[in-house]
């Protein structure tokens, strides 16, 4: 749905927006980095583990994820739980229509739009084949890249909690996967006893 050309562009001025952004992050090799921008490359990595054959709708998607996500900062809804699902609601348009944006002005089909857009929304999870691959896609990347940080601020009970959530939203694929990743010591007892190993 997109060209090659079409997909480079697309990948380039997302990755511009994002590396913007304030926020940064450390990578495995210890460089700062743009917060977003590590982000959308560690989900891009996860995609060629996981799904190298990606159509580049879902690379797309994948790559866009999470863009310019500090221009809707939690700090602006509520700190309760009806605030939270209301931010991460809120989110899901805004990613998905600054991808959109992004898309039309490299001149990308509006079929192709659409699609990119359903995805990030998460339309039909469970049904569409695609839209469980980028949750899978999602999820292995918070196990692969951002557990450890995770665990660090919180008990251990929430973050056994999370994990079975996060379990709970993968496809037996994605299990199998989540199950190679090469974790740390406290985040295999972890993932573990949110498996009841």
């Amino acid at each position: 749905m997109l060209t090659t050309e079409q997909l480079i562009d697309v990948i380039k001025r997302i990755d511009d927006a994002n590396s913007l952004d304030p926020n940064i992050d450390i990578d495995s090799e210890g460089v700062a980095q743009p917060k977003e921008l590590l982000y959308s490359q560690r989900m891009t990595r996860t995609v060629v583990d996981f799904r190298p054959d990606a159509d580049e709708c879902l690379q797309v998607a994948v790559r866009g994820h999470h863009m310019e996500r500090w221009r809707s900062p939690r700090s602006d809804y509520p700190m309760d739980r009806k605030g939270y699902k209301q931010w991460r609601s809120q989110l899901m348009l805004f990613h998905a229509g600054r991808v959109e944006e992004i898309m039309r002005a490299a001149g990308c089909s509006e079929d192709a739009c659409e699609r990119v857009s359903f995805l990030i929304k998460k339309r039909k999870l469970r049904q569409d084949p695609e839209t469980q691959c980028f949750e899978d896609i999602i999820c292995l990347t918070f196990l692969n890249y951002y557990l450890d940080d995770f665990a660090a601020k919180h008990s251990d009970e929430k973050v056994i909690d999370i994990l079975r959530k996060t379990w709970g939203k993968m496809s037996e694929h994605g299990h199998t996967a989540a199950l190679k990743l090469d974790y740390s010591k406290k985040g295999t007892h972890l993932v573990k006893s949110a498996l009841g190993a």
